[in-house]
């Protein structure tokens, strides 16, 4: 029986602290939406510029790079373990870089997922090249993937037009990194920005819809998911992030911060209608299966 690490009290925000290879196994619940930041393997002694200061770019031994093969075989792995997850409409977004994105998009088709799109997104406010010779990094990509090549899936086209100036919105996002106002909790060397999650969720799931995250690190996830009023469960294997995870959570029980963020949200260009972003989120049933 899986054990949760934390609960929340209406039962929409979940983690279990383990790692997502021996947890996923272990339930059959099936989730609209799965949302995975798997490693990068860019932890290999390089340098970068962060806050004023060089930086090492190493992020832990999860991250730490092997073997094309072995790399693969790692992608293989999860992805099929997430497509069992996934309701047949459901889709699936992954984010990466150069490093690991095309072994996953190979993964993919493998295993039988219709790629979507791959979002580009610029940050607009990426770390300068210290080494000045060659062009900075300013973009990460996201896979966007169906589980099942005819079934339809999930797309809110009309709300992405609504807040793109009634313009269809087109595969690249420009986005910034990560703010301040993100880390009050602590943060993760990973993490992602609320503002890029915010827009995944609202654009390809409704209300009430569950969210899957194999690898949670600070749920970024979970917090927008919650914002917009869906459901979470995440998946991470470090206790010190778990833990990060709660007091993120915790955090926006403040009616006040949690208004606070969304009005941050709607700053970042989002105009999202009130009825996306409110406070009220219904008692949810204990429907998952720990």
């Amino acid at each position: 029986m899986i054990k949760s690490f934390y609960k929340s009290d209406n039962r929409d925000f979940t983690i279990v602290n383990g790692d997502c290879f021996d947890v996923l196994p272990q339930f059959d619940f099936k989730f609209d939406m799965i949302f995975a930041d798997p490693p990068y393997f860019l932890s290999n002694g390089g340098i970068s510029y962060q806050a004023g200061k060089v930086v090492c770019v190493d992020k832990g031994d999860w991250d730490k790079g092997g073997s094309p093969e072995s790399i693969m075989e790692f992608n293989r792995k999860w992805l099929s373990l997430c497509r069992e997850k996934l309701k047949d409409n459901g889709t699936i977004w992954i984010s990466g870089t150069h490093h690991n994105i095309f072994s996953i998009a190979n993964v993919l088709t493998e295993l039988g997922y219709k790629i979507l799109n791959v979002i580009t997104w610029a940050k607009t406010n990426p770390p300068p090249n210290i080494s000045c010779r060659f062009f900075t990094y300013s973009t990460e990509f996201i896979i966007w993937a169906r589980k099942c090549p005819k079934v339809p899936h999930k797309y809110n086209y009309e709300l992405m037009k609504a807040i793109n100036d009634g313009k269809q919105m087109t595969d690249v996002w420009r986005l910034p990194a990560i703010g301040r106002w993100e880390k009050s909790c602590g943060k993760h060397p990973t993490q992602k920005p609320l503002a890029l999650l915010t827009r995944i969720i609202l654009a390809s799931t409704d209300e009430h819809d569950w969210i899957l995250d194999p690898f949670a690190g600070s749920s970024t996830t979970g917090i927008a998911a919650n914002l917009c009023g869906r459901r979470f469960l995440g998946i991470e294997k470090e206790i010190e992030f778990s833990s990060l995870s709660v007091n993120r959570r915790n955090e926006i029980d403040n009616a006040q911060l949690r208004l606070s963020f969304c009005d941050r949200l709607k700053d970042l260009s989002y105009k999202i209608q009130n009825n996306m972003m409110n406070e009220a989120i219904s008692k949810y049933g204990n429907d998952l299966p720990f």
